[in-house]
């Protein structure tokens, strides 16, 4: 901190919730979970936090928005004050989670194309009959095939 300059007033959970966008007991829980350090305390047992702290909530917070998960914002979080780590290690992990993303999109799309399919049989087949007969019943009913099957 450069001479001269006031020290920013601490910032109660609910300040640091509101700078951070997350609500007040997601910051209680990474606090329970040491994804964040322990909040300073009031002489009345109150939790006060820095700027510093609220920065990197933020950062918490953006990694949770790609979905990451806690382990790998604890992880991301250690490179991200890391002198001795290479960012080739950052890449590596975002690489993994962008694999992971393609494969859940992938399987998203067949569930697309397996719901379209049971919507545009049941307006052929049965729309307006009895429910009970509906072929997107009939077809959640069934056990789905397996590769080799």
């Amino acid at each position: 901190m450069r001479s001269g300059t006031a020290r920013a007033a601490p910032l109660t959970i609910g300040q640091l919730a509101e700078r951070s966008g997350c609500s007040v007991p997601t910051v209680r829980f990474y606090e329970e979970i040491g994804l964040i350090p322990k909040a300073k305390r009031t002489a009345a047992g109150r939790r006060t936090y820095s700027e510093d702290d609220a920065k990197g909530l933020t950062f918490i917070r953006r990694c949770r928005d790609f979905g990451f998960g806690v382990e790998q914002v604890r992880d991301l979080v250690a490179l991200s004050t890391s002198r001795d780590r290479d960012c080739v290690d950052a890449r590596d992990l975002a690489s993994s989670h962008l694999r992971a993303v393609r494969a859940k999109m992938s399987e998203m799309r067949e569930l697309e194309r397996s719901l379209e399919g049971f919507v545009e049989r049941c307006d052929v087949l049965c729309a307006g009959g009895p429910a009970s007969e509906c072929v997107i019943l009939e077809g959640l009913a069934e056990r789905p095939r397996r590769c080799g099957d």
